[in-house]
């Protein structure tokens, strides 16, 4: 077993599938979705929420109904790979709002980033202030979203965990 990683078994599986889509479901509705009592339902629902497996609810919000909107990904490379120019671009980073997802990868660029802004305007501001207070060299190619194809809903569990039979 992984260091970090918690012994699960397909209950819990099926717990975390349904918490993930359904933050609100009641203990009953989900005792019966996961076919356990409810008592041990909550049990291990407690039990997912103390091992830190489950990190928070969240409500989605319908942000097109709420405002209007442009996402951005942005590719993010920097021109030095030294720690201390990592460390700094991430506390520039992490200080944006509108900044929602932030990833660092390997390959040709160093991170992949979403902006959600209520204007290109914005965004660009925002863009420049990156370039100007990180470190030096930063490149960044945005890439503005015109539809989402396939939004995150939820990770597949049940797919991602084995078991040792």
């Amino acid at each position: 077993m992984a260091k970090g990683t918690v012994r699960l078994d397909r209950i819990d599986l099926k717990i975390l599938g349904v918490l993930q889509t359904d933050g609100r479901i009641t203990n009953q509705a989900l005792s019966d979705k996961v076919g356990l009592s409810p008592s041990p339902c909550l049990q291990r629902t407690k039990r997912l929420e103390q091992e830190g497996l489950v990190t928070g609810y969240q409500g989605q919000i319908d942000l097109g109904r709420l405002a209007r909107t442009i996402s951005v990904i942005a590719t993010v490379a920097l021109a030095s790979h030294s720690q201390d120019d990592f460390d700094a671009f991430e506390a520039v980073a992490a200080d944006v709002p509108e900044l929602v997802d932030c990833f660092k990868v390997s390959g040709q660029f160093d991170y992949f980033m979403r902006f959600v802004c209520p204007d290109i305007t914005t965004y660009e501001q925002i863009s420049d202030d990156l370039v100007r207070n990180g470190p030096d060299g930063i490149r960044v190619s945005s890439h503005v979203v015109l539809r989402v194809t396939k939004p995150f809903e939820g990770y597949p569990v049940e797919q991602l965990v084995t078991f040792d039979c």
